[in-house]
């Protein structure tokens, strides 16, 4: 069902390890592309989900982070702890520069790791259907749609697929002031008429990447919800610091925003879901506390994950 796209940042795998129990009763199954070296918490990460029941993905050779040019300890992490679970898939993903002979490989290397394939602008598409052959039925493909429009998805018709949109438009922070709110999406509605078996997205961070943020201007909360009024399409809410000329006083930036988060909410007609991510955001507006942009952008994330558990619950 559910795919979440996560890059393997510090909070992005505790945002995983927080919700493991969730997803694994709503058969969510992330996608976790490793960013960092040390893969101690990633295998903390592992270690939750199937502790609690669950599935997920990880790319074995990952485009962006530490391990772009050498997926060997990913693989390594996987061989010593998970031959044979299937559980946890090896991910591998096909980018544009990837080589049918070098995409077959990693498949082969990884044949012991219930393997999917993430398409990501690869373009021998043709070539790979034909090396399944037989074994297409069987096989797991996952598209990121924009770079795997219909055409492209076409010649993997009758295997699992899953679809993967990125709803969320990435914009310098202080941009969103103008956009209060916009819509993320409606695949969570439409994957099916699409002859899908899931659908995913990158959550409330989007699939732009960065090693680390730069200085705040201004502070933004991403927060979604599930609109019944709007056919139940999926939009995403952006409270913003009022104060956006200086790269100083983040949690005073996030006082700001907090404070418009919380108005919105005590109006009555937000329509977003009483998370507990949300009880968390209320809890730091009354005790007046800063957790860090970090733990911001995870509560956002969890509260993602939570009302899409709940709305497909």
């Amino acid at each position: 069902m559910y795919h979440p796209y996560f890059r393997g940042k510090q909070f992005e795998l505790i945002t995983i390890r927080e919700t493991a129990a969730l997803m694994a009763g709503a058969g969510f199954v992330p996608i976790i592309e490793p960013v960092k070296e040390s893969l101690g918490g990633l295998e903390k990460t592992l270690k939750a989900i199937c502790d609690a029941g669950g599935r997920a993905i990880v790319v074995v050779n990952p485009f962006h982070g530490d391990h772009q040019d050498d997926g060997g300890n990913i693989t390594k992490l996987l061989q010593d702890g998970y031959i044979g679970n299937d559980a946890i898939s090896a991910g591998i993903l096909l980018r544009a520069d990837s080589g049918l002979a070098a995409a077959i490989e990693t498949y082969e290397a990884h044949s012991d790791h219930n393997p999917t394939f993430v398409h990501a602008g690869f373009t021998t598409q043709k070539g790979l259907a034909d090396y399944l052959g037989g074994g297409l039925p069987a096989s797991r493909h996952v598209f990121i749609e924009e770079h795997a429009n219909t055409l492209y998805r076409k010649h993997f018709d009758g295997s699992l697929r899953v679809l993967v949109r990125d709803g969320f438009k990435r914009l310098k922070n202080s941009e969103y002031a103008k956009i209060p709110f916009e819509e993320f999406s409606e695949l969570h509605l439409t994957y099916g008429d699409m002859n899908m078996v899931g659908f995913g997205d990158f959550l409330t961070v989007g699939d732009s990447y960065s090693e680390g943020g730069g200085p705040a201007y201004a502070v933004a909360i991403h927060l979604t919800f599930i609109d019944p009024e709007k056919d139940d399409v999926m939009f995403v809410y952006h409270f913003v610091s009022t104060t956006n000329d200086t790269p100083t006083d983040p949690a005073g930036k996030f006082a700001q925003a907090l404070k418009k988060l919380i108005d919105k909410l005590d109006a009555g007609n937000a329509k977003l879901l009483e998370t507990s991510a949300i009880q968390e955001f209320r809890e730091l507006h009354a005790k007046g506390h800063f957790p860090g942009l970090g733990y911001v952008k995870k509560l956002s994330m969890k509260h993602h994950i939570e009302t899409l558990a709940d709305y497909l619950g």
